[in-house]
């Protein structure tokens, strides 16, 4: 049997290695814990050099992209203003045979530019890049709505050329849909063709088709004046301001139509030789500013 003495001694000789184990284990640990902080913060920096990675891919494809669709955009109101040259050489003797030759110009830059404009935009937010092709799409709405007119006499709208646009492209993306702002600029446009149409058709004595044409334009001028105030959208200041500009535009040529119209009405075929004249010596009106 072991005396008190013998058994306390004991007690602390067996206790010792398990102190020893307690202060091996705390000194593992915390010789681990700076190892873990340097590993999390170099995963972590990794993670941020990858998600600017990725940003700066992204962009770089934007940017790129951007640029295509700007060439495309170019492509589209070059080969817009042809179709719109074209309609210009219209006259009572050739008008069957210049439409015809313009609607197929017309769908010639349908099939071509504008679907390689699509092709651009599939997959895309074409809210993205509509400043970069919608100077394209407002020369083409001209041109298109400038030959419907003058084929039907009725303005071509917003949902027929959207219409036709939806069998551009991969039909497993979303279909290029034309903005309303877009098209009201092109009619805003439109406006001053058909006032160069009217002079035009009056020098050649065709005064009925100059007044359709003048009751039309008057009409488009009318509806905006009621649809312009409405756009006043600040998150598109710049196609708000140029439709502010374009509307004074639309006024004088509302005004010149109908001065021409009613100065070959009064005057009759005197009045003829100044429509295109540069003679500063006579008004609007035909008449000389002395008198």
């Amino acid at each position: 049997m072991l005396n008190s003495s013998a058994a306390r001694k004991l007690s602390l000789m067996t206790a010792k290695p398990q102190r020893f184990t307690n202060f091996a284990e705390i000194a593992g640990a915390a010789a681990k814990k700076p190892r873990t902080m340097t590993t999390d913060a170099a995963h972590s920096g990794l993670n941020m050099k990858n998600a600017f990675s990725n940003y700066a891919t992204y962009l770089n494809n934007l940017n790129d992209k951007r640029e295509r669709v700007v060439k495309a955009s170019r492509d589209i109101t070059m080969n817009s203003k042809k179709v719109i040259f074209q309609v210009h050489r219209i006259s009572k003797h050739n008008k069957e045979e210049v439409l015809q030759k313009a609607e197929n110009d017309l769908a010639a830059v349908m099939d071509q530019y504008i679907a390689r404009l699509v092709k651009e935009l599939g997959g895309t937010d074409f809210w993205k890049l509509r400043r970069a092709y919608s100077p394209g799409i407002q020369e083409y709405i001209e041109a298109a709505t400038l030959c419907s007119f003058c084929k039907t006499g009725a303005l071509l709208n917003l949902d027929e050329i959207n219409a036709s646009l939806r069998t551009l492209g991969d039909p497993s993306n979303e279909p290029l849909q034309i903005n309303v702002l877009d098209y009201l600029l092109g009619l805003a446009d439109l406006t001053g063709e058909l006032m160069r149409m009217a002079m035009s058709r009056i020098s050649d004595g065709e005064l009925e088709f100059a007044e359709k044409i003048c009751r039309f334009v008057r009409e488009i001028y009318r509806d905006l004046t009621l649809v312009a105030p409405k756009m006043d959208d600040s998150s598109d200041m710049k196609h708000f301001s140029d439709m502010k500009q374009k509307m004074d535009v639309m006024l004088q040529s509302v005004m010149k139509i109908e001065n021409a119209c009613y100065s070959v009405h009064v005057r009759g075929s005197e009045y003829i030789p100044f429509l295109g004249s540069e003679d500063t010596s006579f008004s609007m009106l035909g008449v000389p500013e002395n008198e």
